[in-house]
């Protein structure tokens, strides 16, 4: 087992007291990890731990024995269908026994699927998972990418939707630990957006130069909303240009290219400063004149250039003029515009991060950045922004392979450094269907999508109800879904009818025959140990079990037997084909369609059918009898209901039955049991009698 240490964040405080104020939109990713087994080359989670760092999955993990207390003894475990049961053994490290705890203790490798607010995440990602397997594969590219790109901010909506709810949730909750455990939830996601947003960017939309500065500019305003929550408690103040913070803000907005919100604060001070009015309408031109490409307008890329080196120039030209040297502000506002690094890089506490200070420096520096040039500007800026002795984080190394076009290195990273497989599934899929992991198989046979749908979806079956879900995801892994849902199926626990019929139409639905018996013979004997004997028949018939048929028939032929009338009359009558499963089936149908013929007066089918029963050996030998007793009736009717053959063959059937019972008595019957049975055997011999000459009366009667 191998176990690690790091973290996935920014800062822990900056997340903390992100929390504390309700603002989603500015939190670190907090610190977390998992540890980790290997299976097949590909890490595989196993439980969430506090930190952990990056590491390389095609190296072998080392095995450490985990002492479980302090007399040295050992843990054992046992593999579960998501968690591990680990226990105290009586074993220590020498080989003597001692005592061992009472505890057991389940540690889970998926946590966040029993949270409530988690599962909402999970339920409407697969809705938008399973609208994305029915897009056509015939539909035009351009038609394909419109569609993807919707499904995309799709993803992202219910991913923000679910963050602002745990984040209100903590700020709210007055549980200490509540709180944490919520807020890191939140800064996941937080992270996991951040990440989505940027491959959307990148691979989904695929944005071209000129375009793609925008977008990028889009994502950090996204996810860098700081400066907005500064402007409002400067708006709000007595006079907002004396504000403290008043020059974060106009540095904040320019910093994202947000001109015009930077030329509504400059108009504030440069009423303070009437002297200096010239100096501020000098740096309100120079914001309002700075060139934005427009996607869809009638300038070419070339034009826009063209336009935008001239500005620039401009800018330049005030700056050497020092024409705002009277002003540290706009001075630094100025340095900011033509570009200056030694000026960016003195306002990191502004910027936040190197990828704000990656777009920034894009944007007054190359505006037209194609996107195979990205990977050279994000690795020098991540070089400067950071400190010579800092490492980055593993979100910084994802951010970065993401800007190299490295999809499948962002797809391991996250893999690893996230705490379960939502996220690397679910881009994995859209990003295949956008045709971009074609190249990509494994080595153990699936390839990438499928491996991780495959590994997400075996998550979800470990919930209680979760489950249905990644019934969905099984269905879409072509290669191997179909055995992983075999397998996962049979580990369903079928609490209830109800969900046992839920499984149930989920295995007919997709002719999983085998474990539609084992269902089914499951729910039968469990049916039949708490005597629901009719729920016990319809599982067995359902389950096509012959044998298991025939015993429940004799349960209910006994049980007629012992109280003189049928349980579960509705099932009986409506068997069908179904009574064909077996003899006994047969036999009860039919005994139960000769009462109903007995009840309706029909005298002459009951009767046929009675004596058809015992003569084509249908009915059990040791029913006989019951048989007989029921003829009683019939044999005593004014008018004759047997022929005189018939008659003939229910005597036959008596003494055949009697010289058996005769010739074998049983030791263990009672006197007054024997005398009964006597008794029968003596008023049937004369009923008989009695039918067989009104037959023959009738009979001859009849012909004369």
């Amino acid at each position: 087992m191998r176990r690690g240490r790091g973290s996935f964040r920014r800062t822990v405080e900056a997340r903390e007291d992100a929390v504390r104020r309700g603002r989603a939109s500015d939190c670190g990713a907090a610190g977390f990890s998992f540890a980790c087994s290997q299976v097949g080359g590909v890490l595989t989670p196993l439980f969430c731990s506090k930190r952990f760092k990056m590491e390389e999955v095609d190296v072998e993990p080392t095995v450490t024995n985990i002492p479980a207390g302090t007399d040295g003894t050992h843990l054992g475990f046992v593999w579960g269908p998501g968690d591990i049961l680990t226990y105290e053994t009586i074993f220590k490290a020498s080989g003597a026994t001692g005592s061992a705890s009472a505890f057991i203790h389940e540690v889970r490798k998926d946590e966040d699927i029993y949270s409530p607010i988690l599962r909402k995440l999970f339920n409407e990602s697969h809705h938008i998972f399973v609208g994305l397997q029915t897009i056509k594969e015939d539909l035009p590219n351009k038609n394909k990418k419109t569609q993807f790109v919707s499904i995309s901010k799709n993803y992202r909506s219910v991913t923000r939707a679910c963050m602002e709810e745990l984040q209100h949730v903590a700020v709210s909750t007055h549980d200490t630990e509540l709180a944490t455990q919520y807020g890191n939830q939140v800064s996941i996601l937080l992270a996991i957006e951040l990440i989505w947003n940027l491959c959307e960017v990148l691979f989904i939309d695929a944005a071209p130069a000129g375009s793609l500065l925008l977008h990028l500019l889009d994502w950090v305003r996204l996810h860098k909303a700081d400066v907005d929550e500064k402007a409002r408690e400067v708006l709000q103040s007595e006079s907002p240009a004396e504000h403290g913070t008043f020059w974060d803000v106009v540095v904040g907005y320019v910093l994202q290219g947000r001109m015009d919100e930077a030329r509504q604060m400059l108009v504030k001070q440069a009423t303070l400063q009437p002297a200096a009015r010239s100096m501020y309408k000098l740096m309100d031109n120079l914001l309002n004149n700075m060139p934005v490409h427009n996607p869809g307008g009638t300038q070419t890329l070339t034009e826009f250039d063209v336009t935008w080196r001239h500005w620039h120039e401009e800018v330049e030209r005030c700056l050497q003029d020092n024409s705002f040297a009277s002003n540290l502000h706009l001075e630094l506002i100025c340095k900011i515009l033509v570009g200056d690094e030694d000026a960016l890089l003195e306002n990191k506490g502004l910027l936040g991060t190197w990828y704000h200070f990656l777009v920034t420096r894009l944007l007054f520096s190359h505006p037209t950045v194609k996107p195979t040039e990205l990977h050279f500007y994000a690795q020098s800026c991540l070089a400067m922004f950071l400190d010579s002795r800092s490492v980055p984080e593993p979100l910084d190394s994802i951010l970065l392979a993401a800007f190299e076009f490295d999809i499948h290195q962002v797809i391991k990273d996250c893999s690893i450094a996230l705490n379960n497989w939502w996220f690397v599934a679910h881009l994995t899929d859209l990003l295949d269907h956008c045709k971009l992991l074609q190249s990509h198989n494994l080595h153990f046979g699936s390839n990438l999508r499928e491996f991780l749908l495959l590994e997400y979806a075996s998550g979800l079956f470990t919930h209680h109800s979760l489950w249905q879900l990644a019934v969905d995801y099984f269905d879409h892994c072509p290669e191997f879904g179909r055995i992983y849902l075999e397998q996962q199926i049979e580990r369903v626990p079928l609490d209830t009818e109800r969900k046992a019929v839920k499984v149930l139409r989920i295995c007919e639905k997709r002719h999983m025959s085998e474990q539609v018996r084992s269902i089914c013979k499951i729910m039968s004997k469990r049916a039949l140990r708490n005597s629901r004997l009719g729920s016990a028949l319809s599982w067995s018939i359902r389950a096509k079990d012959a044998a298991f048929a025939t015993l429940i028939s004799e349960r209910f032929l006994q049980d007629y037997c012992t109280r003189g009338t049928f349980s579960d009359l509705d099932l009986i009558d409506n068997l069908g084909p179904a009574m064909l499963l077996s003899d006994r089936l047969t036999f009860l149908g039919k005994y139960r369609e000769f009462h109903k013929l007995y009840g309706e007066k029909s005298f002459a089918d009951a009767a046929k059918l009675l004596l058809s029963l015992m003569t084509a050996k249908i009915a059990p030998r040791s029913f006989w009898m019951t048989l007989l007793t029921d003829a009683l009736p019939l044999l005593e009717q004014k008018e004759a209901i047997f022929s005189a053959e018939q008659t003939h063959q229910l005597m036959f059937c008596l003494e055949e039955l009697t010289s058996t019972t005769c010739s074998a008595p049983s030791p263990d019957a009672p006197a007054q049991d024997e005398e009964l049975e006597v008794t029968k055997v003596e008023m049937l011999r004369l009923a008989l009698a009695r039918n067989l000459a009104m037959a023959i009366v009738k009979e001859g009667t009849a012909e004369i």
